[in-house]
């Protein structure tokens, strides 16, 4: 009688697909290729950063996995289902913060939660509230949005995007307006709140350093029409030090990867 082989677990399934996703922008004068052919997968808990030079669909591709631009061609799947639009499982924040400037730093946060049934008042304010102590800013719950830092603005709207728990947190360049100091306590913060939420992230940077400490995968996106053209595994232990030379020979590599890229679409 022979042993049976043991059988290894399935993987679980994906947290998002992008399957042979194209998009075009069409005008009476030309038609550009924002996007084409791209497809990708994010596991669940992963950090995804695009990088990429300016036109190449990084900010496109994030819009289409929120659901706030239709591709052209192929489709993004979240937990198995094709996204055709926004979902509060996909929260979006965007390089501004965008916050209501009529209301207080909680009264924004609670914002995000008026549209869930599910809670009571005091439920919503006990949510944000947590949330708002997540991002360190519990203290200023009562202030309003002028009496904040451009890095406390953002803390807040990072409040906002968490406090109706989606399953997958979109960032479109959140840093790219504060200063060098305030981005490199954000970098721990945010790598801190990653850890605790579980949160699937896709973060948007031009930054390779950023994309680097952040990132568990750093796709790099070709010229327009973006494609992918590299992809680095991020092995480094967390936390990490945005100063670390050894991340720092990450981000050089993938400079690298960036500057040879440019050139050989240049070169076509």
């Amino acid at each position: 009688m022979t042993q049976e082989e043991p059988v290894a677990p399935e993987a679980p399934p994906s947290k998002l697909v992008v399957d042979r996703v194209s998009k075009r922008f069409r005008s009476r004068r030309r038609e550009v290729v924002a996007l084409d052919n791209v497809s990708l997968e994010v596991a669940d808990r992963e950090v995804v950063c695009l990088i990429g030079p300016s036109g190449c669909g990084k900010s496109t591709l994030l819009d289409i996995i929120a659901g706030l631009t239709i591709a052209d061609e192929g489709e993004v799947r979240a937990d198995g289902r094709k996204v055709e639009g926004p979902g509060r499982q996909r929260l979006v924040m965007f390089q501004e913060p965008a916050l209501f400037p009529w209301l207080t730093a909680l009264g924004n946060v609670l914002f995000g939660l008026k549209l869930d049934a599910t809670l009571t008042g005091p439920e919503r304010r006990e949510r944000a509230l947590h949330y708002l102590a997540l991002v360190g800013l519990k203290s200023f719950a009562k202030a309003h949005v002028h009496e904040l830092s451009g890095g406390m603005k953002q803390r807040v709207a990072l409040a906002r995007a968490l406090a109706p728990d989606p399953k997958v947190l979109l960032m479109d360049e959140p840093f790219a307006a504060l200063d060098a100091m305030t981005r490199d306590q954000l970098y721990g913060d945010l790598q801190e709140i990653f850890a605790q939420t579980g949160k699937t992230v896709v973060f948007v940077t031009h930054n390779v350093r950023e994309a680097a400490c952040l990132g568990d995968r750093v796709i790099l996106l070709s010229p327009r029409p973006g494609r992918i053209a590299r992809e680095f595994l991020i092995d480094l232990e967390r936390p990490r030090d945005i100063n670390d030379p050894t991340l720092t020979r990450h981000a050089s590599i993938i400079a690298k990867a960036i500057k040879a890229n440019a050139q050989a679409v240049a070169d076509e």
